[in-house]
């Protein structure tokens, strides 16, 4: 099944578009751009893996700087959003939600409606092209606020008025010290609207943090990993406590993303991941990349170390695909046909 594993369709739901990039096309932009690199053209790939391969959150978010800093136009966001799409669709994901922060990509004077209409227009074009590959793709946006800065109502509006292919809003970046409730605001206007909205949380900090998504009405949970912390073992099984429970009953969709997991400090090796054992005990788990340049990944390959470290079958991997389907932040209709039509026949007869 190893070698099938490219082909089947898969779900990314936590993919950050500043975290994705081609290294050659960082590498051409920073030219044009007289940005200076950390390491040449041929070696930079490998310069953000190893960067990022430090054990913790605060300085994997470091290798941003760079990638950031070459999406400050319109014509470079389109650019790195069509590639987000492109490189997705290569490897059999057929729907993707990019996720960035508007606010990081206004130094070269784009307006914040403009550089969201930029990804828009590029996830369009992404599409197209993947289309006219044979590989349909469906894409959407959501735009992210970072837990560090004040609460900006512009982000939050340009995620409720929901044009350009915005299907949501996230939180992101340093959690620990950062909770969700400092933008507790934002998230009042995003549940009055019926805004769908995701929070990075139970990555760099732990049960706590998670409540603090959980209690401002996240949908889904970044990461989410860490809930393991609320759960305890004795002689007579595994106890829940209330955390880990409503995330289990209410089936809160967990974004989780092994290898970029194991570069921030969760664990040691695939085999010691939460992914394992939240799956045993029923919880929502999808399989992500999170920032596919840093952790030199592919969904393919997240998918692989998975199968490989816990013996998964393709019946779990259609579960795991379903469930990140029915997870997204689209209409109900829409989820169902993806479903139906593109997940459920492509692992018929396996």
């Amino acid at each position: 099944m190893d070698r099938a594993i490219g082909r089947l369709p898969k779900v990314a739901l936590h993919d950050h578009l500043d975290g994705g990039l081609r290294a050659a096309t960082v590498a051409e932009l920073a030219a044009e751009a007289g940005h200076p690199l950390p390491a040449p053209g041929g070696a930079l790939g490998d310069w953000f893996f190893d960067a990022a391969d430090s054990g913790s959150l605060v300085r994997y978010l470091t290798t941003f700087e760079h990638t950031i800093a070459v999406m400050q136009t319109a014509d470079q966001l389109r650019r790195v959003a069509r590639e987000w799409v492109e490189d997705l669709a290569a490897d059999g994901v057929v729907y993707g939600e990019a996720r960035w922060a508007p606010e990081q990509h206004t130094r070269g004077g784009l307006s914040l409606p403009d550089a969201v209409a930029a990804v828009g227009a590029g996830l369009a074009d992404g599409m197209a092209a993947a289309e006219a590959a044979g590989t349909p793709f469906v894409a959407r946006q959501l735009v992210t606020s970072l837990r560090h800065t004040p609460p900006n109502p512009e982000v939050v509006e340009l995620a409720v008025a929901g044009e350009h292919l915005v299907a949501g809003f996230d939180l992101a970046g340093p959690e620990d010290g950062f909770g969700a409730e400092l933008h507790a605001a934002s998230f009042a206007r995003l549940r009055q609207t019926f805004t769908p909205f995701t929070v990075h949380a139970g990555e760099a900090a732990g049960v706590a943090s998670i409540a603090g998504a959980l209690h401002v009405g996240a949908l889904r949970l970044g990461h989410g990993v860490r809930v393991v912390e609320d759960i305890t073992r004795d002689a007579s099984g595994y106890r829940l406590g209330p955390v880990a429970r409503w995330v289990l009953d209410r089936r809160i969709p967990l974004e989780v993303s092994p290898s970029s997991n194991l570069q921030t400090g969760i664990c040691g090796t695939v085999t010691e991941h939460p992914f394992g054992l939240l799956e045993r005990l029923g919880f929502v788990v999808t399989v992500n990349c999170d920032n596919r340049l840093m952790s030199r990944t592919s969904s393919t390959r997240e998918t692989e170390l998975l199968v490989e470290a816990f013996g998964y079958g393709p019946a779990d991997l259609e579960r795991f695909a379903t469930d990140a389907a029915r997870a997204a932040f689209l209409p109900h209709e829409e989820r169902e046909r993806l479903v139906a039509e593109v997940i459920a026949p492509a692992y018929e007869g396996l």
